[in-house]
């Protein structure tokens, strides 16, 4: 299921096969190319890894970054009291996070 609005706390909890280890992960699902709402402060990131899913109402596409990638490439819009921080999608559609489950891992 969707997680609902913008939610405290990670989306999933992910755990290695013999459960000794796991990982937080951080949902981000936009129903079409747009950029991702990051809020208005950089500090409160939560996860390990953050999967961007976009074009979810055509053809889904997923991303898999790491918090400090999403720093990186987060920029701030707005004035004063209304700025917040934005990911535009040419910073997370790039082709190292595309579809890269594989930096999560397999749970061995």
């Amino acid at each position: 299921m969707p997680t609902a609005r913008n939610a405290k706390g990670v989306d999933i909890i992910a755990y290695s096969a013999d459960a000794s280890q796991f990982v937080g992960i951080q949902v981000k699902a936009l129903s079409k190319r747009s950029a991702v709402p990051l809020g208005t402060s950089l500090e409160k990131f939560m996860g390990n890894y953050w999967i961007i899913i976009n074009k979810l109402a055509s053809a889904p596409e997923v991303f898999v970054l790491l918090p400090s990638e999403v720093k990186a490439g987060a920029h701030l819009a707005g004035k004063d009291d209304k700025a917040a921080y934005w990911l535009e999608a040419k910073e997370y559609e790039k082709t190292e996070f595309k579809d890269a489950w594989h930096r999560i891992g397999g749970g061995a």
